[in-house]
């Protein structure tokens, strides 16, 4: 198994397919995820403010093997590593206008727990593993080892409905720290 937090540096660079186009704009739907915190995350309630949920495909663990040719697909690799920026620059998301910050993949609870546990996360991971909010709103998923998962991608809703989208992303490792500049570009008392 090889280092969950460091990104090979050859990876392919996922491309823009218009996947996600017709997402800003849209209200956020009802769909309610249970969180690692024991509460349950209904997406059409989230309260006042903005909510960043970023979305991936899943989190590896070091003690299993990650599904075959996982580093050749265009945006794959690099779950944790993007968990842990965004664990690293929680507070100053919150301090730029994220009242909540959610991880959001196909995983089940009990996987999910062991990742906020195993990176210390101090937000909770959402899980989704019959894929409802890409029912929902035509989220763009693809397929590894028989399973179908998210692509990565960022919304950031704000008072129930999607404002700004982040797709693609790369590299996942800084990608909490774009969606801070975003935040810190676009405060929400403009």
């Amino acid at each position: 198994m090889s280092n969950l937090h460091e990104l090979p540096a050859d990876l392919p660079v996922p491309e823009n397919d218009g996947a996600a186009d017709h997402l800003p704009g849209r209200r956020a739907p009802h769909v309610e995820l249970p969180g690692t915190g024991g509460e349950t995350v209904v997406l059409d309630a989230l309260g006042p403010g903005r909510s960043v949920i970023y979305v991936y495909p899943l989190t590896g663990r070091p003690d299993a093997d990650l599904p075959r040719g996982w580093n050749a697909i265009p945006g794959a690799r690099g779950c944790t590593a993007e968990a842990c920026d965004f664990r690293d620059h929680h507070r100053e998301l919150t301090a730029a206008g994220a009242a909540r910050v959610f991880g959001l993949s196909s995983q089940d609870g009990e996987y999910q727990r062991e990742v906020v546990e195993r990176l210390h996360l101090p937000f909770s991971m959402l899980a989704d593993p019959r894929l409802r909010l890409a029912g929902e709103l035509d989220l763009p998923t693809f397929e590894a080892d028989g399973m179908t998962l998210y692509k990565r991608l960022t919304l950031i809703i704000r008072d129930g409905v999607i404002e700004h989208v982040f797709y693609p992303i790369f590299p996942p490792n800084e990608h909490a720290q774009q969606v801070l500049t975003w935040l810190r570009e676009n405060a929400a008392d403009r």
